[in-house]
């Protein structure tokens, strides 16, 4: 049966079937003799990862996640599908950073992986100085409490997702991809780690393309922007990147999807027309937003639908995405699909521990402004080129 998501995005075949079916025995082998903590784990990757998890029969699973909801589709998801498991599944509507999470930890009868699915994820995120610094403890001090945890706990291996955004990054969430990146350094020398750098996951939660199935039933317009390319990876191929990255990656390897930057890079203006094709409906470009929005009625009637189009000038938007620079050394001959970025044990100790005073200082004194926390990172990543347009997402319909 053809994949929607797969004809949508433009592939037909899955990209880690040939990985998976190879490495099968193993990573089922693995499963089954271990016992699993997923944090953020009823977001869209985290439930696909914890999906990937449960159909190989884990002894047990444990999934946190401060989405109460989305932990009740979870269980909904699993109990229709997959059914039950001779181990333990459990969810928790706890916050990771939380001393609350440190009581379960305490609890628990130990685990042997942590996958730590966590994340702020969002370029529009960046827009104000409040939900930036939370984007800092989600993306980076809350992995390196959890990763200190893990090694307190015993795990045998600790992995945490990373993004394409942390190569050459433009933006402040992939900048505190790659600061979280640099803190895994250090802790790796405690407990191996790995993690896994990966193109959009086609409509996770809270995305775009996920916006469109939501605009399509508030019959309201289609809005894309006409000029950026992004690669894609369906749902459940996020869940076995992350899993094998976590299950057969070495010490410091980073993970990423082999694709191809002439066949696989596509805009969301494409995406947008197979969209409303598969829905059967002609999509009718608008010169304005105000156009789209009055236009619905009048052409929802007539199996047609509004867009609006548009070039991209918002804050922390590159043109096209990538996966590694010319800097890092990469392994492309362990798997088929999947490429890997092998990295030595290199930090700067000071200036991780700088970065976490200065955090410190701006939260005792219970005030900081945006300029603040972007000049940091800028002290942290000096390759970091903040594209700054004074225009964020937020702004657009």
């Amino acid at each position: 049966m053809t994949n929607p998501i797969l004809d949508l995005i433009g592939r037909r075949h899955e990209l880690f079937a040939d990985d998976v079916a190879a490495h099968e025995r193993e990573i089922s082998s693995i499963v089954q003799s271990s016992r699993f903590l997923v944090i953020g784990g009823a977001g869209s990757i985290g439930q696909a990862v914890a999906i990937e998890i449960l159909k190989r029969n884990p002894q047990l699973l444990h999934v946190v996640d401060t989405s109460e909801n989305n932990l009740v589709e979870l269980v909904r998801d699993v109990r229709s599908s997959i059914g039950y498991i001779d181990g333990e599944f459990a969810t928790f509507a706890i916050d990771a950073g939380s001393d609350i999470f440190d009581a379960l930890l305490a609890a628990s009868p130990g685990y042997t992986h942590v996958l730590n699915l966590s994340a702020l994820k969002h370029v529009r995120s960046e827009k104000d100085p409040y939900t930036l610094m939370r984007m800092i403890d989600v993306n980076i001090l809350n992995a390196d409490k959890s990763m200190r945890q893990a090694h307190a706990g015993g795990v045998s291996k600790y992995f945490c997702v990373s993004t394409d955004k942390a190569a050459n990054p433009v933006n402040m969430m992939g900048a505190s991809k790659r600061i979280m990146e640099m803190f895994l350094m250090r802790r790796s020398l405690d407990v191996p780690v790995s993690t896994a750098r990966f193109a959009n996951v086609a409509f996770s939660d809270g995305s775009l393309l996920f916006g469109f199935n939501r605009r399509i039933e508030k019959e309201q317009p289609l809005s894309a922007p006409n000029d950026v390319r992004r690669y894609f990876v369906t749902p459940q191929e996020s869940g076995e990147l992350c899993l094998i990255s976590c299950l057969l990656g070495e010490n410091r390897d980073v993970f990423f999807p082999k694709l191809d930057r002439d066949r696989d890079l596509i805009t969301f203006s494409e995406i947008a027309e197979r969209f409303l094709a598969r829905r059967g409906y002609e999509p009718v470009q608008c010169a304005t937003e105000d156009e789209a929005r009055a236009r619905v009625a009048e052409l929802k009637g007539r199996r047609k639908w509004p867009v609006y189009y548009f070039a991209s000038d918002t804050t922390g938007e590159k043109d096209s995405e990538e996966f590694y620079t010319e800097r890092e050394t990469l392994d492309m001959g362990r798997f088929a699909a999947i490429g890997v970025i092998r990295n030595d044990a290199m930090f700067d100790a000071d200036r991780l521990d700088e970065f976490e005073r200065t955090v410190r200082a701006m939260r005792a004194r219970g005030s900081w402004t945006r300029p603040e926390l972007i000049a940091l990172f800028n002290r942290m990543l000096p390759e970091f080129r903040h594209l700054d347009t004074g225009t964020f997402l937020d702004g657009r319909m």
